[in-house]
């Protein structure tokens, strides 16, 4: 199971959001984050809110995939009326992220509904992006072409190996050999694809991973992303490398599997603007992310469901049936929140911002990290602070290959800690 959640500041029972929230609202973008809590089958190595149909229980409980959604658009609706009463400006949707669990679980039309509700309330950006994760065995031809001719635009399928070992390492249940049909059904469809890849798995060579790559690319997906894996307290999978039953990679074995990426990846014409993610063209990268990285408002539906809007940050009660009891009563479903501070609201500026392509004005690091600045570059770690083209005209700190390989550590010194 998931870790407990994190201990914060009370909610108000109607979740209202203090004043501050509104400040400077006008220049962040609003973003809807739907979270389906339902998997199928738990893999080892997950510590997200899912659950299986046996975790759950009888439909009684509250939390059954029948009813899901009716349940989340109630919480659709309050979001609407907190974010008004706060006195935020009515804003447009301007992505709509579907994740889980396994989303494409839920017939299309109970998520072709709840983005409905998304644009009954706030309405929906003309250009919005909308995604849905899906597994490769959790999709047909016509659940595509139904999810696109609601409003969808783009599918991010859980891929992570085209190495069967490497699968049943990670307790994904697809055959390898149906990715490609389903990129060709997303396709004609009219939606983007997204292919999701783990690397670092418990005996995987190098050359399996090579072999995910060229297996992805094989689909000319739009955009791919490729996560180191990491084996979270708790999980299956952590048991079972606590028992010595699995054996983690060395981190140089990690570095060299996502150099490899970036190498096959570029070949490919795909450019990386996230140091885990990549795009074959600028209109193909994940701009719902990218709302995260830039510090915009988003909204988070769902149990175990994270939402930030002008500095407060709050998280849902995980259970299904917990959620929805306080729905269904009219109470909000959030667990606890916290008001992050000046301080708290830089170091996520640059956690977040120096991972982009684009980099970071060297003006919003604090005066620690611009002493250290001039070492950094000498260390190879960051380039010479410059312009980069389609931004707005300041000097920004990027990172050099190098630094992308030790970014957590980058981060913490232009953080001057």
């Amino acid at each position: 199971m998931s870790p407990a959640l994190p201990a914060g500041d009370p909610v108000p029972e109607d979740g209202s959001l203090p004043a501050t929230a509104a400040e400077g609202a006008a220049d962040r973008a609003l973003a809807m984050y739907l979270h389906v809590p339902f998997c199928r089958v738990r893999c080892g190595y997950c510590d997200f809110t899912t659950y299986t149909a046996e975790e759950l229980g009888g439909a009684g409980s509250g939390s059954s995939r029948a009813g899901y959604a009716a349940v989340a658009a109630r919480e659709v609706e309050m979001s609407g009326r907190v974010l008004a009463d706060a006195g935020l400006p009515a804003r447009p949707v301007s992505t709509v992220f579907v994740g889980g669990g396994t989303p494409t679980l839920l017939p299309s039309g109970d998520l072709v509904g709840l983005l409905g509700a998304v644009d009954r309330v706030h309405g929906l950006a003309p250009d919005a992006e909308v995604t849905t994760e899906a597994n490769p065995d959790s999709v047909t031809p016509a659940s595509l072409a139904e999810l696109a001719a609601g409003g969808f635009t783009r599918v991010s399928f859980g891929m992570q190996s085209s190495v069967p070992h490497v699968l049943a390492t990670l307790d994904r249940t697809h055959d390898p050999a149906r990715v490609p049909d389903v990129v060709r059904w997303a396709r004609e469809a009219g939606l983007q694809v997204s292919l999701d890849l783990i690397y670092g798995a418990p005996g995987e060579s190098r050359a399996d991973w090579r072999a995910s790559l060229e297996a992805a690319l094989a689909c000319a997906p739009d955009h791919v992303s490729a996560y180191a894996l990491v084996v979270e307290p708790g999980t299956r999978m952590a048991g079972q490398v606590r028992r010595g039953e699995l054996a983690l990679p060395e981190q140089d074995d990690l570095a060299a599997k996502y150099e490899d990426a970036d190498a096959l990846l570029t070949a490919a014409g795909m450019s990386w603007y996230e140091v885990s993610n990549w795009a074959a063209r600028p209109d193909a990268r994940c701009r719902h992310n990218v709302s995260y990285w830039r510090g915009d408002d988003w909204w988070g539906v769902g149990p175990g469901a994270h939402s930030h809007v002008g500095g407060v940050r709050w998280w849902n009660v995980k259970h299904p049936g917990a959620y929805s009891a306080r729905l269904v009563s009219g109470r909000s479903p959030a667990h606890a929140r916290e008001v992050l501070d000046d301080e708290a609201r830089l170091v996520e500026r640059v956690l977040l911002g120096v991972r982009l392509a684009e980099g970071l004005p060297v003006d919003e690091l604090p005066p620690a990290g611009r002493a250290l600045l001039p070492g950094t570059v000498a260390d190879g770690l960051v380039r010479e602070p410059a312009e980069v083209p389609g931004t707005d005209g300041a000097a920004r700190v990027v990172l050099t290959d190098r630094g992308r390989l030790l970014a957590d550590g980058v981060v913490r010194r232009l953080l001057g800690w």
